[in-house]
């Protein structure tokens, strides 16, 4: 497994073109000198207050259900001091707002009733307020990925002379296409770049779906990481008759101001408070995933690149394949604590990190600790919920492995805990997750998450009663009319650099049933993929749909991970019931490789690999043609693979951890596992499913999902 660089010390790039609104990196410019990481080590733990999502006034309000949102600049105090005076610093961001509000990380909470249509104006307002000018993204763009700008139509556009281009997702929400907000409806500030898929300014959120906890955030194509990572998401909660969000209702769950959401991610700071993203050489993880992969970027790639940015020009800006922050940040506030009551609270826990899973306990130490040498053994809890409702029954447990996009709704009782703090811990590691818990821990303080100080009072009572959560959630019984097998794979891009793909196990068919063939163009044609041939294997984001279900079907897919890490999966449009998984039976001569390139029997198109046996699965090496790629031009190209005899074996528990008994929109497939959901498609149109780790989405990792006629 890829292990990463110890932060301590690092160096990180300079910062250039001041702005009001704080300090923000030259696009693409990389440049090495005294600027340093933050040092985790001398930050303070369970100091601030958790800023509180689900306060009243911290919610949107609205005139008959119209909303106005737009993206805007902001500078907020994430709890970062400055080690040498203890002054706060502060930290520029891109945050959901309005100008008489403010922008902030995470936006403002929306709070809605089921069954009642809402209408949302999304606005980009990433421009200088003084002078209108584009705002530059403080943060490394890599434009050799297929991003907003690199669209067929679209490459005469750049950031410095067109603006950041954003589009909000309703993460979990049942909406209309149109309204998605997938990656190609992007539009830049004052509408002036719309993408290809845009429609218009105004969103109708119908909320026709059972109280659940969502959250909004940016999806633009390409660059989903980077707007995210600069603030870019808030809560959005659906309340109905029986789960209302008030007290006395019907699960007498914990009502606000004892029901708390919180945006757990991960961050890595400059030591001036600035948001870093490593993208060069000599930043953390760069030498895991471009040089240590035997891969260069450099000399520049795309010196006429019409975005005026040197592409490659030292190594860098590159896309790396996964993130790994060293400070953790709850709300955005950087190991913030709550101040509780000892009795019930129900918890809502977002993961929205880039690339962390998380394996969540709770220890109780004495008031005041910061570590764990005086802890107790993990604390039992409840798990009433996830990612689109409450659960079929409570599940008591101390420990709960959450993916990156989940949402987790849990009820933690502080009775009996007086005068102590109890601690959220994280054993989930700092590297690509596998499937072992505890993680490999690479940073000092990632095991940590936030702290609860319990008050030194008498027990309050409270009615909740995990009993009553019963029956809150029925699983689907409509029998699926389809099995559908789609894979995850790990290939190369054309320069080289891992690229993790979607793709089928299977020859692709439409929502009728007939074959999808590969374009009738030359770029396909010249590697092999012939108009001739069903798609089948690794493919592009670009490529022609092959996630085709019939509109108002009810499908069971069976996600076919042949790679070496755990992907969580999210699909648009539906919540889905997970079914179960299943180990792959690989190829006897495929041996005890890990991961797809251990996996391959291909003598054809790997050297030594080995002739298959046929006992078993195995790959076979395909090409991948690119956004850019040119017929003739093998540099253009990356590698991929496809999926030969694919076979399953015995049934694969449940893993420790894993809670699944509520409506989902991510689940976790595991490497060398087929993990099988089902889900009824019952909005027709354009949606997309993807890996939920941006980084991956964003290189590629992500497909069209197209529902009915028309893909």
């Amino acid at each position: 497994r890829r292990e990463f660089l110890k932060l301590a010390g690092a160096t990180g790039a300079a910062l250039a073109a001041s702005s009001q609104f704080g300090v923000f990196r030259v696009l693409g410019v990389p440049a090495f000198g005294d600027v340093r990481l933050s040092d985790s080590d001398l930050q303070p733990k369970f100091k601030y207050p958790v800023p509180d999502a689900l306060d009243p006034g911290f919610k949107f309000t609205s005139n008959n259900n119209k909303f106005k949102v737009a993206v805007g600049p902001s500078v907020q105090q994430t709890g970062l001091e400055d080690p040498t005076t203890g002054a706060l610093l502060n930290t520029p961001v891109f945050g959901y707002g309005l100008p008489n509000l403010g922008y902030t990380w995470p936006g403002r909470t929306f709070e809605v009733r089921s069954g009642e249509p809402i209408e949302v104006k999304w606005e980009n307002k990433l421009v200088d307020p003084i002078t209108g000018a584009y705002l530059p993204h403080f943060l490394p763009v890599d434009t050799s990925l297929h991003w907003a700008y690199s669209l067929l139509g679209y490459t005469q556009y750049s950031i410095a002379t067109n603006g950041v281009p954003v589009v909000a997702h309703l993460h979990g929400g049942h909406t209309d296409f149109q309204y998605d907000g997938n990656p190609e409806f992007f539009f830049s500030p004052g509408w002036g770049v719309r993408g290809p898929q845009w429609v218009e300014k105004k969103y109708i959120y119908k909320n026709d779906q059972p109280a659940g906890n969502l959250w909004y955030h940016d999806h633009a194509l390409g660059i989903t990481r980077l707007n995210v990572y600069t603030g870019m998401a808030g809560f959005y909660f659906v309340r109905d008759a029986d789960d209302t969000g008030m007290p006395g209702n019907k699960y007498d769950l914990p009502a606000w101001p004892y029901e708390k959401a919180y945006a757990i991610q991960d961050r890595m700071f400059l030591n001036t408070g600035e948001l870093f993203y490593p993208a060069y050489p000599g930043d953390p993880a760069y030498g895991d995933f471009i040089t240590g992969e035997g891969v260069t970027l450099g000399p520049p790639q795309f010196p006429d690149n019409p975005n005026n940015e040197p592409g490659f020009n030292g190594g860098g800006p590159t896309a790396l394949a996964e993130f790994f922050g060293d400070h953790m940040v709850v709300n955005g506030k950087i190991w913030p604590f709550e101040a509780v009551e000892p009795r019930n609270y129900r918890l809502h826990l977002l993961n929205g990190t880039d690339s962390r899973f998380m394996a969540i306990e709770f220890v109780a130490v004495p008031a005041g600790e910061t570590d764990f040498t005086y802890a107790t053994p993990p604390i039992e809890f409840h798990v009433v919920g996830s990612d689109q409702g409450l659960a079929s029954a409570a599940t008591p447990t101390t420990q709960l492995l959450s993916e990156p996009g989940s949402r987790y709704d849990i009820v933690f009782d502080f009775k009996n805990w007086q005068n102590m703090r109890i601690i959220m811990r994280n054993l989930g590691g700092d590297e690509p997750f596998g499937g072992e818990i505890p993680g490999p821990i690479v940073f000092d303080h990632t095991d940590k998450i936030m702290a609860f100080d319990v008050e030194d009072i008498a027990n309050i009572e409270d009615p909740f009663d995990p009993a009553n959560i019963n029956g809150a959630y029925v699983p689907t019984v409509t029998p699926a009319t389809r099995t559908r097998k789609v894979a995850l794979f790990e290939g190369k891009d054309e320069f080289g650099r891992l690229q993790p793909l979607l793709g089928t196990a299977e020859p692709a068919t439409d929502w009728n049933n007939l074959p999808i063939y590969w374009p009738d163009k030359p770029e396909y044609a010249s590697v092999g993929l012939l108009p001739t041939q069903q798609m089948e294997g690794s493919i592009a984001w670009h490529s022609p749909t092959t996630e085709n279900p019939a509109f108002n079907s009810t499908e069971e897919w069976e996600i076919w991970n042949v790679t070496g890490d755990a992907h969580p999966v999210h699909l648009h449009l539906v919540h889905f019931d997970i079914i179960g998984r299943k180990e792959i039976v690989w190829d006897t001569a495929t041996g005890d490789g890990e991961g797809e390139f251990g996996r391959v029997a291909d003598p054809t198109g790997m050297p030594g690999s080995p002739l298959p046996i046929g006992d078993g699965t195995y790959l076979v090496v395909q090409p991948t043609v690119q956004h850019n790629s040119v017929a003739g031009d093998p540099a253009t190209y990356g590698q991929g693979f496809r999926i030969v005899n694919p076979t399953m074996g015995a049934v694969v528990p449940q893993p420790e951890g894993y809670v699944e008994n509520a409506p989902k929109d991510m689940v976790t497939a595991l490497p060398d596992q087929v993990t099988r959901i089902k889900s009824t498609f019952d909005k027709p149109g354009r949606y997309v499913w993807h890996c939920h780790i941006l980084s991956h989405e964003d290189h590629e990792m992500m497909r069209v999902l197209h529902v009915g006629e028309g893909a």
